[in-house]
């Protein structure tokens, strides 16, 4: 017997004032799949985040995560067992808040301490993430005080607090420069090949980008898919140059993903 998604859509659409954004699509993600939602801006990959990690509840069709139907869970409670990291998120954080402290929140999916207790057996397991990540000289450090880039593996490392089922990395490399862009993307190739990790959702503009233990691949252009399936079948030239509506040449190069444009 096949082992039962950790997500699947069926006939999922999101609508902004009569727009559609997302939609319609149906979308299985298995269990241990890395998953690179790829398309350019305005395509609805976000829109697609916010929907899978049940945060916009979909306009149309049916939404299950980690075996549960939105509409019949208590998505507090089950959006704990979700790992998330978006720019939306870090926006929200304290300036003054440790990065210890903001792994730890993600016990509770809380932004603050304030709110709960927490034991010696979760600050321990707070540095455990960060160090999984290459993150543990940051822990007692305050978040505003962190560059770009050590802001965002602070998220990483949050995501893995809770032990999730999912994670779900809204472009996680936005506004970094290269060599955090790539210490990131090391980080996320560490992590997409370990085995204990869960499912993963990753999403970005850029081929380069991806971890090359990323397994399978969804193109979006203004809110439809192109192409969902393996990474190695879905990723080309031609689709590539669909999805962005610009002629590309695509390249792997030592497990890495390589485009540009073809004049």
């Amino acid at each position: 017997m096949s082992e039962r998604p950790t997500v699947s859509l069926r006939d999922v659409s999101v609508v902004y004032d009569g727009t559609t954004v997302l939609g319609p699509l149906d979308w299985d993600i298995a269990p241990h799949e890395r998953w690179i939602v790829l398309g350019p801006n305005g395509s609805g990959k976000t829109s697609l985040i916010k929907v899978i990690s049940l945060y916009r509840f979909p306009t149309t069709g049916t939404v299950e995560v980690l075996g549960e139907r939105w509409g019949a869970v208590d998505v507090r409670e089950h959006r704990r067992r979700i790992g998330l990291a978006s720019s939306s998120l870090r926006d929200q954080f304290r300036p003054n808040i440790s990065a210890l402290d903001i792994v730890m929140t993600a016990r509770y999916a809380a932004l603050e301490t304030w709110w709960h207790s927490y034991s010696d057996a979760d600050r321990s397991s707070a540095r455990a993430c960060l160090e999984r990540v290459g993150a543990a000289r940051l822990a007692d450090r305050a978040f505003s005080t962190l560059s770009s880039g050590e802001q965002q593996r602070v998220q990483l490392a949050r995501t893995l607090m809770s032990r999730p089922d999912l994670l779900l990395l809204d472009e996680p490399t936005a506004g970094l420069d290269l060599a955090g862009r790539e210490q990131l993307v090391a980080s996320l190739e560490s992590l997409a090949a370990d085995p204990e990790t869960p499912a993963t959702v990753l999403v970005t503009h850029h081929t380069d980008e991806i971890p090359p233990s990323f397994t399978h691949g969804l193109l979006l252009r203004e809110g439809v898919p192109l192409a969902c399936g393996a990474l190695d079948d879905v990723l080309t030239a031609e689709s590539l140059s669909e999805c962005f509506a610009h002629k590309l040449q695509l390249e792997r190069r030592d497990g890495r993903w390589l485009s540009w444009a073809v004049s």
